[in-house]
């Protein structure tokens, strides 16, 4: 992706904007299946501050999204039992689609078509700065962590297994 690129306008762009939240836009040449690894590797930042917008379920087919550092796992017996649920598991790429409006691997957390609630990592607000999508493959957006809990008001959970 050339330099001279401008960053898009999309669903997560307008919602960070609207709550006044200040944002750096980093584009970078998005590969199918990569993930935060080859983001990290793009951006020349730690794959530890890429942060990834999973899309779950619970045991009742009900949409929730998972803020996690780009190097770990999401343990979903530990989250199951944190937010109060008998099993989570991730949606299906369609699904997740369906709930939030994004494609996978461009899910924002800012801007879903459906309300859900939101769970973060608690380790994701010891970080100054942290890369979470912007609503599109290829684009993220560098934010402060804590004006991520000011605007979308997420439960922290302790849900972390080293990838």
């Amino acid at each position: 992706m050339s330099k001279t690129e401008h960053a898009p306008e999309t669903p997560a762009t307008r919602f960070l904007k609207a709550h006044r939240i200040a944002f750096s836009n980093h584009l970078y040449a998005y590969e199918e299946h990569g993930g935060t690894r080859v983001s990290a590797r793009e951006l020349n930042v730690d794959e530890h501050a890429v942060v990834k917008t999973l899309v779950f379920e619970d045991e009742n087919a009900r949409p929730l999204i998972v803020l996690m550092h780009g190097d770990c796992k999401v343990s979903t017996k530990e989250l199951a039992r944190q937010i109060g649920c008998k099993k989570v598991e991730p949606c299906k790429p369609e699904v997740a689609n369906r709930h939030t409006g994004y494609l996978v691997g461009g899910t924002s957390p800012f801007g879903t078509k459906k309300a859900m609630p939101i769970y973060l990592e608690k380790s994701i607000l010891d970080l100054p700065l942290i890369y979470i999508n912007g609503g599109r493959r290829g684009y993220l957006v560098g934010v402060h962590p804590h004006d991520i809990v000011r605007a979308l008001n997420p439960q922290t959970v302790a849900a972390a297994l080293k990838g």
